[in-house]
């Protein structure tokens, strides 16, 4: 009596194969079944599937990771150009945005003391002062600020309590400014730290996600190996 090899249905064709060259739909991989599933033509999970549909489904899954690595690389890119983006906007000129909120007061005393910090107020300032002792000594008979000069002297401490003032007024807009930029400084530093670390969070998930893909596609390769020597063997 002649023995008849047992044939099973394909899932995939609905075609008569022999049992040798067909495996049970529950002894493929987790990942390959919904590729297979999609290529059924009457899914049954109890089923056979042949050995050239389970390779063609292989390859067809291997080409939708390598697609999805893909995609996953151009999402990242454009997410690095995004963030770029952001950062440009985010950085702002602190020192135009202050001096375009400043009044006429606070403007004219800067000033008066970028100037009283000069060596033109300093060299100024000894020309009046050695042109007010010339004039009361040399050149007037009667002199309205005769030596010791008291009336310079009143002048002179008129101005430094003038003066001093300003300074310190100049001198309170500077810190505000600074507190401008620091705070500036601050949010650009911000963004860029979070930035990074979504960017490096993104990164380690795309290289997981590729090493999980060339695996699942070793993995895949060897079993095709060892199907295309069993029949030989």
């Amino acid at each position: 009596m002649t023995n008849i090899p047992r044939k099973v249905r394909c899932i995939v064709t609905g075609k008569d194969v022999p049992a040798s060259e067909a495996i049970p739909v529950d002894l493929v991989r987790e990942s390959l079944l919904p590729t297979l599933k999609a290529m059924a033509i009457n899914w049954n999970a109890d089923g056979y599937v042949s050995l050239e549909s389970l390779n063609v489904a292989r390859l067809k899954h291997i080409e939708d990771l390598l697609k999805e690595d893909q995609g996953e690389t151009r999402t990242l890119n454009e997410a690095v150009l995004a963030s770029m983006h952001k950062s440009e906007l985010l950085t702002a000129n602190s020192d135009l945005e202050f001096d375009q909120s400043l009044r006429f007061g606070e403007r004219l005393a800067d000033k008066i003391a970028s100037f009283g910090g000069s060596w033109g107020f300093i060299i100024c300032f000894g020309g009046v002062i050695l042109g007010w002792m010339m004039l009361n000594i040399v050149l007037l008979t009667r002199p309205f600020d005769p030596f010791p000069f008291i009336l310079l002297n009143l002048v002179l401490s008129c101005l430094a309590a003038i003066q001093a003032p300003v300074i310190m007024m100049s001198q309170n807009r500077q810190e505000a400014r600074d507190r401008l930029r620091g705070i500036n400084d601050y949010k650009v530093n911000l963004k860029a730290e979070l930035e990074i670390r979504h960017l490096h969070e993104k990164l380690d998930k795309l290289m997981q996600d590729q090493w999980q893909h060339l695996l699942e596609i070793q993995q895949m390769q060897v079993e095709m190996m060892q199907e295309w020597r069993s029949p030989q063997s």
